[in-house]
């Protein structure tokens, strides 16, 4: 079965944050929690570039290890998804993930802060497929209906690349190609064609 993964193109992120305004409103994401951001690294300085991250969907999830409840799981295609009615708020999955990515939404003591909420890459939750209340607690289930998250379908640039890892893999090793880089690149050698 396909691995599906999350990866952006720092060369064509331009920092617009439609992927995170496409997240929030889609899935009806509580105040106070973003499942995805944009990041600009070196900000100001020449070389900017910005990266859109949310939760990585870990093939070794430490927040899978960490949860003393099991309310998080992996599904067979790589997504990392939590269980709202079985998660306790203990907080030691967001302690674990080196990413940020689980939140919650009340800004509480922990276990009052009510269930973690995460990325989902828009599929759903263990809830029935389709169904409100899944919706309600999870967001929109777009990869049982065949298509991509909400925040790749929505990027401008197509920047942030979701679906299956060795296809997007393939995407941006293409696009790598593509603007050259190594033998590849541009330069004093390819301008003169000097061998």
């Amino acid at each position: 079965m396909a691995r599906l993964k999350f990866l952006c193109d720092t060369e064509r992120c331009i920092d617009c944050s439609g992927c995170v305004v496409a997240c929030k409103e889609g899935n009806h994401v509580p105040v106070g929690v973003n499942r995805r951001r944009v990041i600009t690294l070196d900000s100001g300085k020449p070389g900017e570039k910005s990266i859109s991250v949310s939760c990585m969907h870990c093939a070794d999830a430490p927040c899978i290890a960490v949860c003393p409840v099991d309310a998080i799981y992996q599904r067979d295609d790589g997504v990392v998804l939590v269980n709202k009615k079985t998660c306790i708020g203990c907080g030691y999955c967001f302690m674990a993930c080196p990413f940020g990515a689980p939140q919650f939404p009340k800004g509480e003591v922990f276990g009052a802060r009510g269930a973690m909420d995460k990325c989902t890459f828009c599929a759903g939750g263990p809830e029935e497929t389709f169904s409100a209340e899944e919706k309600h607690l999870y967001g929109q289930n777009r990869i049982a209906e065949g298509k991509v998250p909400l925040c790749a379908g929505m990027c401008a640039t197509k920047a942030l690349l979701a679906g299956d890892a060795d296809v997007v893999a393939d995407v941006y090793r293409e696009r790598v190609f593509q603007r050259g880089s190594g033998s590849n690149a541009w330069g004093w050698s390819k301008a003169y064609d000097k061998k």
